[in-house]
């Protein structure tokens, strides 16, 4: 009878310490906007946006952040266009490449807003900064969402190449953040994310992938999104569109 008592008054023992280090472990899976949880530093994770300041950032035409449209303010990065649908401070790139990644991002739009997150950036002499792109649109109200292929130009797709599998309910109402996230395996796998959701996949130098670019609006483009390391860069499309909480993580 005494030897049951210590195994039950182990087990229980065993099972608190085993809750409490659950709960520890839930609380570290989030965190307050701009900043890293516990996991996420041990793991190697990093801020490309600290809330404040534009540090790690540039625009794709010169060394510095651009003087006008776009406002850091309230822990947010925001495209702000002096004219709808006109961009005015143009996209905003990384300073640093990436080849292999996870990267998690938060974004806000406003009604009929467009805008994106590219990856594997280069600039074209000609055309500027191109590449891969997660997409971001009021898929309701703006009429891209009705152009390209089987909705390949929505909200979380790969714009003009590969649409994303959700339904209406998975966007946020306009005015709401969402979370976005787009993981690049060593291997050139390529994952979409869409508030927690896998929206889509891809192998990024497959056959499939080449005749789908071929298809596409970027087809008349040698480099586009094949090559091995790039910018990751936040879209001004004249639309105003918040970011915050951008974090990597090299794979490599």
């Amino acid at each position: 009878m005494k030897l049951i008592k210590i195994i039950l008054l182990t087990a229980i023992s065993f099972g608190s310490s085993f809750i409490a280090s659950a709960q520890n472990s839930l609380s570290d899976t989030s965190a307050a906007p701009n900043t890293l949880t516990k996991y996420e530093k041990r793991n190697g994770w990093k801020l490309l946006f600290d809330g404040k300041t534009s540090e790690g950032w540039r625009s794709p035409k010169q060394a510095g952040f651009p003087a006008k449209g776009w406002i850091i303010a309230n822990g947010t990065m925001t495209v702000d266009p002096q004219k709808k649908d006109q961009p005015s401070g143009g996209d905003v790139i990384t300073v640093k490449k990436y080849s292999a990644f996870d990267l998690k991002f938060e974004f806000k739009t406003t009604p009929v807003a467009n805008s994106g997150v590219k990856y594997f950036v280069y600039i074209d002499s000609l055309a500027g900064p191109l590449g891969l792109e997660y997409q971001i649109l009021d898929d309701k109200l703006h009429p891209d969402a009705k152009l390209g292929r089987n909705g390949d130009r929505k909200e979380s797709a790969l714009y003009d190449l590969i649409p994303a599998k959700k339904d209406s309910t998975l966007d946020k109402p306009i005015g709401e953040w969402n979370t976005g996230e787009i993981i690049v395996y060593p291997n050139n796998h390529v994952v979409h994310y869409l508030n927690g959701v896998k929206v889509l996949e891809y192998d990024r130098l497959s056959p499939e992938f080449k005749q789908l670019i071929a298809i596409s609006k970027y087809s008349h483009y040698k480099n586009f999104g094949i090559l091995p390391s790039g910018y990751i860069l936040l879209q001004d499309h004249g639309c105003v569109v918040s970011f915050r909480s951008i974090k990597v993580k090299e794979l490599n």
